[in-house]
């Protein structure tokens, strides 16, 4: 499929296989256990020409086309007929109901669209952001579902040159204001293959993906969409709401497929774990997993141990589940373990870690192997001086190939910042420009990549270097919920506070405020043993009350101004 298009596969598709289904969307909005719909391929085929007809007159090659629709078949249509229509897509979520959605505002701004595509169902929430800007009229709004997209056209009709680019895959903006990344059609077909070179190295049809994660994420994108087209397998997919609803779900549509691939982020096995009965999983078989891609936030090993032993008894295999490590940046895929073995947890040294070596150990900080990293390159760099560090030394992660963005739509200084890297005397294969700058921290240990955060995220107290995503697996697994922990400046100097989610558990107002206090001190003990250094505050809040990105990363920067402004809402006084 070299130097192709997923518009030319998906063509390529409905001309081999028209009448075999392409997708199956389960929606539980209509009813508790699902109404399924599906599309095969020579259907979804027409409905993405016939929409890319309809878009005629709406834009030229390369201008944008925003989707702001609900998860389903007709997101799906919108993505690939934008894309059909030499359009560049800009998967979005449906603006937020009752209040004004400031990211949805900030990304139409930047990507000035000259179309909106929506559907009739929540078109009244999106009119609202189709705002004329100083530069731009105001975009048009298409409501897909109103349009006639079955029908057979005139095989005259004229059709439009493609667009290099793809789609703007927009960041979370946990930290900024939302930057989109431009992921050019080559970028997605080679990260596509270099999961499947590392995920499916004995690569045998037929497949099926499961997938209930968000389209307008980089992951949900890739697993919902482009891998089964892809691969020309069927795809199984639901909307985030009723995993949450019911994660048990998830589990049950994995068993009822054949061979299947999913994703999910890590919070996402814990509750599959925990919400998930015997009832629900009756006479239902898992044995035929093939893998499920464990990425987007810290991978944590006791969330992947108590997922195992929950399913083992349905014969989910051990060695599914896969810690995987990406980025929008590279499109979404950098690297992880090949098949075969369960997912590989090493111990490390903590004070030798806040040092910035890796010492390997019996006990100690437990991280996530990635596996030895093939395609594209990674090289762990000190980011002062910009030359390789050695192995077991901590410094950024540097990523080189195919699949990385050409960089941030109209943004050349941040650009050159983090795609335009150049490493000083590189080692022999290394090539020596064009490297991402991820901001992420790792280093290599016997040949194994291995992450410990972000440097943005480094929390510096009494002077010693800590990482946020190590004691907040360790909190996590005293209260069984999100954790965030961040540095505090107080009158020069700084200290640990631990954000935590909890549940009131116990019978009495004085069963629960006793388990508030032992949650409070073990937390506080466990986090001085572990990693050697005092939390000054531990708050306790309800479920839902730590500021995530779209992925489910904990937006730490949010929380610090929270605190400071006495925001949260203490669940213990």
């Amino acid at each position: 499929m070299t130097n192709s298009s997923i518009g030319t596969v998906l063509r390529e598709r409905a001309s081999l296989q028209p009448n075999e289904t392409a997708f199956t969307f389960l929606d539980y909005e209509q009813d508790w256990e699902g109404v399924a719909e599906s599309l095969t391929w020579a259907q979804l085929y027409r409905r993405s020409v016939n929409l890319a007809l309809e878009l005629e007159g709406r834009g030229s090659t390369g201008d944008r086309a925003v989707i702001l629709a609900p998860q389903g078949l007709e997101y799906i249509v919108a993505f690939l007929g934008a894309l059909e229509a030499g359009l560049v897509a800009v998967p979005l979520s449906v603006p937020t109901v009752a209040i004004h959605d400031e990211r949805v505002t900030a990304v139409l701004q930047d990507a000035s669209p000259t179309v909106v595509l929506t559907t009739s169902a929540v078109v009244e929430s999106v009119v609202p952001y189709a705002l004329p800007s100083e530069d731009n009229a105001a975009p048009s709004v298409v409501e897909i579902d109103s349009l006639d997209l079955d029908s057979r056209r005139a095989s005259g009709a004229r059709r439009r040159s493609g667009s290099d680019i793809a789609y703007l895959q927009y960041t979370s903006g946990s930290t900024r204001t939302p930057a989109g990344v431009v992921v050019s059609h080559k970028n997605l077909l080679t990260n596509w293959e270099q999961m499947v070179a590392t995920y499916i190295r004995d690569y045998q049809m037929p497949q099926t993906t499961v997938s209930w994660l968000p389209f307008y994420h980089d992951m949900g994108l890739m697993c919902g969409v482009c891998t089964g087209i892809f691969g020309g397998w069927p795809s199984v997919i639901t909307s985030p709401i009723a995993f949450l609803q019911r994660p048990a779900r998830w589990m049950q549509l994995m068993a009822s497929n054949p061979q299947v691939l999913s994703a999910a982020p890590n919070f996402a096995f814990t509750l599959a774990a925990a919400r998930t009965s015997d009832e629900d999983m009756a006479g239902l078989d898992l044995g035929d997993v093939s893998f499920i891609n464990c990425g987007a936030e810290r991978v944590n090993p006791a969330t992947i141990t108590r997922f195992n032993q929950r399913f083992a008894a349905y014969h989910f295999p051990s060695s599914a589940i896969r810690p995987s490590y990406g980025l929008a940046e590279a499109t979404v895929f950098v690297a992880a373990d090949g098949p075969g073995r369960p997912a590989d947890f090493v111990h490390f040294e903590p004070e030798k870690l806040s040092a910035g070596h890796a010492k390997r150990c019996t006990t100690g900080t437990p991280l996530a192997s990635y596996g030895k990293p093939r395609w594209p390159l990674v090289r762990i760099v000190d980011p002062e001086t910009a030359t390789e560090n050695p192995a077991e030394i901590i410094g950024e992660i540097w990523v080189h190939g195919d699949n990385v963005s050409s960089g941030y739509w109209q943004r050349p200084v941040e650009t050159a910042q983090t795609f335009g890297a150049t490493i000083t005397a590189p080692s022999p294969g290394t090539p020596e420009d064009r490297w991402l700058k991820t901001g992420d921290l790792g280093f290599i240990s016997e040949g194994e990549l291995f992450i410990v955060g972000r440097i943005k995220d480094l929390l510096i107290v009494r002077g010693r270097n800590h990482y946020p995503d190590d004691i907040e697996a360790t909190v996590s697994e005293i209260s069984r919920g999100r954790a965030a922990a961040v540095a505090i400046v107080d009158d020069a100097t700084e200290k640990l506070v631990v954000v935590v989610e909890v549940k009131k558990r116990g019978q009495s107002d004085e069963e629960v405020a006793e388990n508030f206090r032992l949650i409070r001190e073990q937390a506080t003990a466990a986090v001085s043993n572990a990693h050697g250094v005092s939390v000054q505050d531990v708050v306790l809040v309800a479920p839902g009350s730590i500021p995530i990105t779209t992925s489910g990363k904990v937006r730490r920067a949010a929380c610090v101004q929270r605190y400071q402004d006495g925001g949260f809402q203490r669940l213990d006084g």
